[in-house]
This record gives C-alpha cells, sequence and structure tokens, in this order.
C-alpha cells in the first residue's frame, strides 16, 4: 500500500476575543495547507471516493517505533512529524465540513476504538495538527506529538473544522450562539458528527468513550461539549481557553451541568491572549460543585500548545476510561 503523504503547514497567528487562536498575541499571516498524497487503496481494498470528500488515506503500513513497539500512523525524523489522516466532508445544515480523522494501527477492541476529538484554535483547520516541525510557531510541534500519542495509545482522533473550511473560529461564545447554541450551525456539525462515529463513518469506533480536546477558540469548544451534550464525554482536556461561553469577561453560570465530565487545563502563565486568570473562575465554580480538575501550566509559555500536553492529555484520558 502507498502511505498518504501529508503536507507540512504552519499555524496562523490572529485573535478573536478571548477565544482566539493557536498563535501569539504578537500577530502573524495565516499558512496556506496543502495535502500532498493521491488517494490509494484502502485496508479494504477499495477506492474511496472522491464524492466523499476523501483526500488522503490511512494504509496498512507505517514505520516501526525507535524502541521496537508497535507501529505508529504517524513518521518522525530529526526536525518533523507526519501522522497519516483522512479528510471528509460532514453537512452542517447545509454546508460541507472538511474533518480530519485518524485511526490507530492494529486490530480494534471489538466495542471499536476509543475516540478524541480536537477542537481548532481560531484560523487554523483542524487538519494542521497531524503535521509539523520543530521550528512550527506555537507549540505546534507539541500538538502533532499529542497526537501521535494519542494515536499510539489507541485512541482515534477527530479534528473537524470551524465554518469557512476552518478560516474562522467556534461559535460557541459568540453572540448569538453564546447563549442560544441549539441549531447553530457548529451545533448541527456536532449531531453530525455523533452519528457519523456511532454509524461508522470513521471506521470501528466506541461512541460510549468519547474524549475533547481544543485550544484557544477550541478550548472554549471544549467546555461546550459538558454544557450542551451531558453525559456523551468521559473526559476533556480544555487547553488556553475557559468556560463554553466565556469572552473578555469570564463570568461561569452555577449551578454547572450535574453530570460535568473531569477537566484538565493546560495554560501559558505568560498568554496575552486568553489569560490565565480567565479559566480561574470556571476551575473555581467546578471545584466548588465537586467536579475533578486538574491544572497544567508552564512558566515561560504564551498561547501556545505545551511540550506537557503530549503526556498529561493522554495520561488523563486513560485515567477516565
Amino acid at each position: 500500500m502507498k502511505r498518504a503523504l501529508v503536507a507540512l503547514a504552519a499555524l496562523a497567528a490572529c485573535g478573536h476575543g478571548a477565544g482566539a487562536v493557536l498563535g501569539g498575541a504578537d500577530g502573524g499571516s495565516a499558512a496556506s495547507v496543502t495535502e500532498a498524497g493521491v488517494a490509494s487503496e484502502d485496508a479494504a481494498g477499495t477506492e474511496p471516493s472522491d464524492e466523499a470528500g476523501v483526500v488522503a488515506v490511512l494504509g496498512d503500513d507505517a514505520a516501526p517505533l525507535a524502541d521496537g513497539a508497535p507501529a505508529s500512523r504517524c513518521v518522525t525524523t530529526a526536525t518533523t512529524i507526519t501522522c497519516e489522516h483522512v479528510v471528509i466532508s460532514l453537512d452542517d445544515g447545509g454546508n460541507a465540513r472538511p474533518v480530519a480523522y485518524s485511526t490507530p494501527l492494529g486490530e480494534p477492541p471489538a466495542s471499536g476504538w476509543p475516540v478524541v476529538l480536537f477542537f481548532q484554535g481560531s484560523l487554523v483547520p483542524g487538519d494542521t495538527a497531524f503535521a509539523a516541525t520543530t521550528s512550527s510557531p506555537f507549540g505546534e510541534y507539541y500538538l502533532t506529538l499529542t497526537i501521535q500519542a494519542l494515536l499510539d495509545d489507541g485512541y482515534a482522533v477527530i479534528a473537524p473544522d470551524a465554518s469557512g473550511d476552518g478560516t474562522t473560529f467556534w461559535e460557541t461564545n459568540i453572540p448569538p450562539y453564546a447563549t442560544s447554541w441549539p441549531g447553530s450551525p457548529d451545533d448541527s456539525l456536532m449531531l453530525d458528527l455523533f452519528a457519523a462515529i456511532s454509524s461508522g463513518q470513521f471506521g470501528p469506533l466506541d461512541d460510549t468513550h468519547l474524549y475533547a480536546m481544543g485550544i484557544s477558540s477550541g478550548g472554549f469548544m471544549t467546555s461546550r461539549m459538558a454544557v450542551s451534550y451531558p453525559g456523551r464525554f468521559r473526559a476533556l482536556a480544555d487547553h488556553s481557553g475557559s468556560y463554553a461561553t466565556c469572552s473578555d469577561v469570564c463570568t461561569v453560570p452555577t449551578p454547572l451541568p450535574a453530570n460535568h465530565p473531569p477537566t484538565l487545563f493546560l495554560h501559558g502563565d505568560t498568554d496575552l491572549v486568553v489569560p490565565i486568570t480567565a479559566i480561574q473562575p470556571y476551575i473555581d465554580a467546578l471545584n466548588a460543585e465537586g467536579f475533578e480538575t486538574q491544572l497544567v501550566t508552564d512558566a515561560v509559555a504564551g498561547h501556545q500548545w505545551l511540550s506537557e500536553a503530549v503526556q498529561a492529555i493522554p495520561a488523563w484520558f486513560d485515567s477516565h476510561s
């Protein structure tokens, strides 16, 4: 089988209120993303359909890890990491949304692979999480290492785009959807995603073992999973975001959902886009109501994916399986 190649992409740095990008506060320009890889036969021996929106294929060959462990979907060099993935289109109620995903190698559990949904930061399409270099800005290399760690640990990873093919941001804390979520385009996307997971559109997945992580605007969207889809998610990792409806000022309503998932927070102490103080009301509210939380910080990090996340996020999800 041919290995599907994924081109490297740099991150954008631009902001939208407190729900800004996976980037720095000093600005920057969005980088273009190219899929380099021609669809080949899949593991079942059938050609993927262009109509299905597939632009890459998960092959059954992958480089073995250096320590002799089972093979990985991801290939690393001294300066790069690329992970095999597929991009399909889902209809969010009238508009096609790209959704990138990858599943672990090997035989899935009888119930299917557990699933991690990754929510992009503003202006940074979800599929960019599957490739990076050590010189990529704003911690993207550690994001892709986290994707690899999850895949190697047996989690499928699904990364939907925000509207505009990922060139905008999530609607969770944007009027009118912040307080009127049902029926919004992003709500329609989520309902389509849940249905696609359950129907096997992404392969053999376990819809009773859902997890979510996201950064910046995607961090707020991660919180939205607890607020608007109670009971669906086992644990969350909210990176450089806060409560679902927060923006420049974070006011957390109480009581919180009765079954709010255990939530890991990750934040850079020097973040100027979403200041670390923005998460404290959320953490305080969760703790006051007896929900499990954990906070991972980096004293010198800004608005970026933390290196600590590579181990912390898989461990958090593993502990809530």
